[in-house]
């Protein structure tokens, strides 16, 4: 069983319209979509509107497709997708989608990465290629973060840091094979559960921002956890936080939990797996 789980904010139904439509279209049996509206918007009433009038999604409710819709304060992007999760795990569910509402992806995507999954015990975690709505490619596969990465990607303006933010990005990958990635995008996090099982969910201490490198590390250190080209998806991408100073300071407080969580300069563990990433590229570039 593959689940997955939407967190919402201010949102309507035109805004998830196509994740929702992606999600029916693939081998997803159940999506949780939990509502962190400032108030009850109306994307309850929509939704009951919607599963009532569209004979597609009357179909495959019909066959067994379930959408659950939880609406709670806004308690944080990872404890709202936790809560799915746990739910999940009590279903049975073996794989579950963690995705963004700006998301949207063809018929193959899901299938093609089950396939790879149960192929493959040792991976925990894929996220596909990701564009941007021209086609050309969002650089969501990353080096684990330092200090100074963060302070140049939130502070300065990007020609001053063009040659260190392509190799934080890994740009000189070419984005062309699968990659072994310690820094997973969370717009799209499909993950294996019995590896959450035994790594853990989103650490909650985080409210918005960061924790998706967090849960990504953590699965990194005894899983696969990697960049999968064979299958893309097409990502809004608004980054928030370059144009809300309440996200600003969000994703700034994120920034420096993570850091007193795992190190500010001395990091052995980023060493590592970064040098082990820029390692395997090298290799596969001859």
């Amino acid at each position: 069983m593959i689940t997955a789980s939407i967190v919402t904010y201010n949102d309507h139904l035109l805004d998830i319209e196509a994740i929702l439509r992606s999600i029916i279209a693939s081998p997803i049996r159940k999506v949780w979509i939990i509502d962190h509206s400032d108030e009850v918007y109306s994307l309850r009433e929509e939704l009951q509107q919607y599963m009532q009038r569209d004979k597609e999604i009357r179909a495959h409710i019909q066959r067994g497709f379930q959408i659950e819709y939880l609406f709670e304060d806004n308690v944080g992007y990872g404890r709202g997708n936790n809560r799915a999760i746990r739910l999940a795990m009590e279903e049975g569910s073996l794989y579950h989608l963690v995705v963004n509402p700006d998301v949207w992806f063809s018929s193959d995507v899901i299938p093609t990465i089950w396939k790879y999954m149960e192929e493959h015990p040792e991976v925990g975690q894929i996220m596909p290629k990701v564009l941007f709505l021209d086609g050309t490619i969002q650089p969501l596969a990353k080096l684990l973060p330092t200090p100074m990465d963060m302070f140049c990607r939130m502070f300065l303006p990007e020609w001053m840091f063009a040659r260190r933010n392509k190799r934080y990005e890994l740009a000189h990958s070419g984005y062309k094979h699968t990659m072994d990635v310690p820094c997973l995008s969370g717009c799209f996090m499909f993950l294996r559960m019995s590896t959450l099982k035994e790594t853990g969910l989103f650490d909650e201490r985080y409210f918005m921002y960061a924790e998706d490198f967090d849960l990504t590390r953590r699965i990194h250190r005894n899983y696969r956890t990697l960049f999968f080209p064979q299958v893309s998806i097409y990502h809004k991408f608004s980054r928030g936080s370059h144009r809300s100073l309440r996200l600003f300071l969000a994703h700034t407080i994120s920034m420096m939990r993570y850091f007193c969580k795992f190190g500010w300069f001395y990091d052995s563990e980023r060493r590592h797996f970064n040098r082990r990433i820029l390692d395997e590229i090298k290799e596969k570039q001859g």
